[in-house]
């Protein structure tokens, strides 16, 4: 009788260590009417859930979509959106799905997942003429994929510490990328507690440390870390070799930002994108980390306005 008592109280105590990063994403909060109320910019219904954006820059002007990346919500591209807005853009933000105010759809994030959003959203305010569109980290394989898609919609691909060229990727991640079940179990039960270690107590300005609130407010929201996951095994798992070789083919003018000290984007990603589209603009901001939309804002906008302007 102790044995099955034994074996019965092991048993409970597995099935509750298996289940219990699945029952703590389930108490996490979903995105709701309280945490939108009084938030800038729109609200809008596209076919795969709610998504926020809002235009910042000039009233009048060519327009600028900007892509944030994988784990920031769009508050990390205002200093972005600024330098174009400056530079006479319409600058068009938006949260990812998953991602700031955005809903957070189930389902794989790959590659056709995130172009459906950016063309539903692009559809809705009647984007029909060529745009520029920026894109950093994850955003920049966004940006990629959805120019190699939609070509005659797009003028310009400016690239912030990209995805899709070379990654340096952690035993942990890849570890939880390759394994279906005990990866998804990993990432549920230690995943928080690394993003959250890994964003830093407070930012060197008030601008900067809005993004890290942000960041860390988001690890309270229902669906973003598993948006995290799904990302990995869905369009950062790409190999984007083929989609810029066709830009060049296409014509597209193609811009890369590099961060010199940044240790997610390493700066043999300049000559890779250089071997595969000898056309690309490159610049490197010394110093800067993969944060460098944010944390470099001056010399983001400096960047952009000497590509804008060649």
């Amino acid at each position: 009788m102790l044995v099955w008592l034994l074996v019965v109280l092991v048993v409970l105590a597995v099935a509750f260590i298996a289940a219990r990063p699945f029952i703590a994403e389930r108490r996490r909060t979903p995105i709701g009417p309280s945490e939108r109320h009084g938030a800038k910019g729109d609200f809008i219904q596209l076919s795969q859930g709610v998504t926020h954006c809002r235009w910042a820059g000039s009233a009048r002007g060519p327009v600028a979509v900007v892509v944030h990346g994988v784990m920031t919500p769009m508050i990390s591209m205002e200093a972005v959106a600024d330098g174009l807005g400056q530079l006479g853009y319409r600058v068009l933000m938006y949260d990812l799905y998953g991602r700031g105010l955005s809903d957070a759809p189930k389902g794989k994030q790959d590659r056709a997942f995130f172009l459906r959003q950016l063309s539903d959203l692009c559809a809705y305010h009647g984007l029909t003429e060529e745009v520029t569109i920026v894109g950093y980290s994850m955003g920049g394989s966004i940006a990629t994929a959805f120019a190699t898609e939609y070509p005659h919609s797009v003028k310009r691909v400016i690239l912030i510490a990209s995805a899709g060229i070379m990654t340096t990727e952690s035993a942990f991640s890849r570890f939880c990328r390759r394994v279906p079940g005990l990866g998804d179990w990993a990432h549920g039960t230690f995943a928080h507690r690394r993003t959250l270690n890994s964003i830093p107590a407070q930012g060197a300005t008030p601008e900067i440390d809005r993004v890290y609130q942000a960041q860390r407010k988001e690890l309270s929201r229902r669906g973003y870390l598993p948006a995290i996951l799904s990302s990995r095994r869905g369009i950062l798992a790409e190999d984007q070799e083929g989609d810029h070789r066709k830009l060049r083919r296409q014509g597209i003018a193609v811009t890369a930002v590099w961060g010199g000290a940044d240790p997610i984007i390493p700066l043999r990603a300049v000559g890779l994108l250089g071997l595969w589209n000898r056309d690309a603009r490159q610049e490197v901001v010394d110093g800067a980390d993969h944060g460098l939309p944010f944390t470099h804002g001056a010399e983001m906008a400096e960047a952009l306005r000497m590509a804008l302007r060649s």
